[in-house]
């Protein structure tokens, strides 16, 4: 079984890409993962490459950018390629199936040409970029 599910930080904006011939849309960065113990008390992260394809890349590089918080579930992929100097290089990536957003927010004017949601740092929720089908919950209440 191969199985992998990570939550972390995007270290920079998302890439999207597209296939030659096909023009599949492919998607790459890197996740910073907080690790469970650290042997001093400082934190510590691992710094995982996730390649995500299809119609969730486009979404990931148009509404997500550096810092934002994302689960991904998938599988661990290794392969091997030459590079130009004639070197073998080997790469183990995350292959998504599935990518959540856990953080939202708009990014800021000129960090890419596809602004995410808007959103009001005060309440974390705006109306305006919302249908009226949908009522803000106010979570201060919530024990959890």
């Amino acid at each position: 079984m191969n199985k992998v599910v990570i939550i972390g930080r995007l270290t920079k904006d998302p890439e999207l890409k597209f296939t030659p011939g096909a023009g599949t849309a492919v998607t790459t960065f890197t996740l910073a993962v907080d690790r469970r113990f650290s042997k001093d008390g400082t934190r510590e992260a691992d710094f995982i490459p996730v390649v995500v394809w299809g119609k969730q890349a486009e979404s990931t590089a148009n509404y997500m950018s550096k810092g934002k918080l994302i689960g991904v579930s998938g599988r661990i992929q290794t392969r091997n390629y030459e590079g130009k100097d004639g070197i073998r290089r080997y790469v183990t990536e995350v292959v998504a199936d599935e990518v959540q957003f856990l953080e939202w927010g708009n990014k800021q004017p000129g960090e890419s040409q596809n602004e995410g949601f808007k959103s009001n740092p005060s309440s974390g929720f705006d109306s305006g970029s919302y249908g009226d089908d949908i009522t803000p919950v106010d979570d201060g209440e919530i024990p959890f």
